[in-house]
């Protein structure tokens, strides 16, 4: 075999093994480095599995892939492929590979312990538990239809049937409400929109720590939306600075108005950033705030006033109103806004841990629910045929949940349970 090749031996099976790695034509040596040998069915992917860990150099990893591609039968492995042979081999269902796939690209802590539980089975070992149930129904409502006068098939199969459904209808939908584990790995969105020249960009400059988007007193200076990825206390959050909101004629500027709109109706919270010069001695009713959301007004450049004319615009809001006084330039304020985000992204994804964490998953979920509402239904005015058609969407559509659907499934249950032509 090819570690044979370049090590030279095989090492015991699961164990690490100091071993000296050469190429296989020239004999030279390459690295020294650490060996392990994973036989089927026992490894990752089902399949027999060789490891070498080695030296991390650029060089190293070059000579190493050089000398295996020298090697007949070896070729470079294709993207995802060790993952899609394990699931072709049954070693992880299809929600753990996507848990896998939002593991690696996790970028805060909420996000991996989310993509974690997805990959050690939160949803696919429950699918896969509920699909096994009504494998069971499916083939207790089968054989009452189908061998009805074989004596070894009991009576009052529809009722067993329907007391393993029952539970099911109501779990199933529960399951498949909100929409937070979508939400975790897309994350929190916060808008930044107001009028031109209140400070936007400056404040998002702030929450980068980076000069990320250009500052400057000429209104409509920014014309599309930037985007700002944070880890606010391990749960991400993403800004968006968007153009000013006026009247213009400008089509250029206009779309980058219609833009800013379209992000501020979408956001979770829409930071609405006016110039404190322009509120003094007026207040709120200056402000035109945006229509449904959540909105908090942020009170840009109380630098320019002084205390008295800062609270008595802050006082001018009703209370109802989250309001922020801030200064973009010399960043007071800033902190306690950024506490308030996180306060409010902590409070927005706390609660029960999902089980859905894409809409792939809800979609499925909603349609093995009312296929199973649809066979209770049916059921209850005697349909058995109907049932029957309505728990396989069911199986189905949890089968394609966890990418396993085997119409083998349910005559195995059949004849393993009644026993039927022996």
């Amino acid at each position: 075999m090819a570690l044979e090749r370049v090590i030279g031996r095989v090492p015991q099976p699961r164990r690490a093994a100091l071993a000296r790695v050469r190429d296989p034509e020239s004999g030279e040596l390459i690295d020294e480095a650490l060996a392990l040998w994973f036989p089927a069915p026992n490894s990752e992917t089902g399949e027999d599995i060789a490891e070498l860990q080695l030296h991390g150099g650029r060089a190293v990893i070059a000579a190493v892939l050089a000398a295996l591609g020298k090697i007949e039968g070896l070729r470079p492995a294709e993207a995802g492929e060790f993952t899609r042979r394990a699931f072709e081999n049954g070693r992880i269902d299809l929600t753990a590979v996507e848990g896998l796939a939002d593991l690696v690209a996790a970028e805060t802590e909420a996000q991996r312990r989310q993509a974690l539980q997805q990959l050690k089975g939160l949803l696919g070992d429950r699918a896969e538990a509920w699909r096994q149930q009504l494998i069971e129904a499916l083939a207790l409502v089968e054989a009452g239809i189908d061998f009805s006068d074989e004596d070894d098939v009991p009576k009052e199969t529809m009722a067993r049937a329907l007391a393993l459904v029952t539970p099911l209808v109501d779990e199933i939908a529960k399951a498949a409400e909100g929409g937070q584990g979508e939400r975790l790995r897309e994350g929190l969105r916060v808008a930044i929109a107001g009028p031109p020249n209140a400070g936007k960009s400056t404040l998002f400059n702030r929450l980068a720590r980076r000069e990320a988007a250009i500052v400057s007193p000429i209104p409509g200076t920014t014309r599309d939306v930037l985007e700002l990825h944070l880890d606010l206390r391990g749960y991400p959050v993403t800004v968006f600075d968007t153009a000013g909101i006026r009247p213009t004629a400008d089509p250029i500027e206009l779309e980058g108005v219609r833009r800013a709109t379209e992000q501020a109706a979408n956001a979770d919270v829409t930071l609405w950033v006016v110039d404190a010069t322009t509120l003094a001695g007026a207040g709120r009713e200056v402000i035109a705030l945006p229509q449904g959301g959540l909105c908090w007004v942020v009170i840009n450049k109380i630098d320019l006033l002084d205390a008295v004319e800062s609270r008595k615009i802050e006082l001018s809001f009703e209370r109802e109103l989250t309001v922020h006084l801030l200064s973009g330039l010399t960043a007071a304020g800033v902190d306690d806004l950024i506490d308030h985000i996180e306060k409010y992204a902590s409070e927005f994804f706390t609660g029960e841990t999902v089980l859905v964490t894409r809409t792939r998953h809800r979609a499925l979920l909603k349609e093995t629910a009312q296929a199973l509402a649809a066979a209770r239904r049916a059921a209850i005015e005697g349909r058995e045929e109907i049932v029957a058609e309505h728990l396989r969407l069911a199986t189905r559509a949890l089968g394609r949940l966890t990418g396993r659907v085997d119409v083998e499934d349910v005559l195995d249950v059949i004849f393993r349970d009644f026993c039927i032509g022996k």
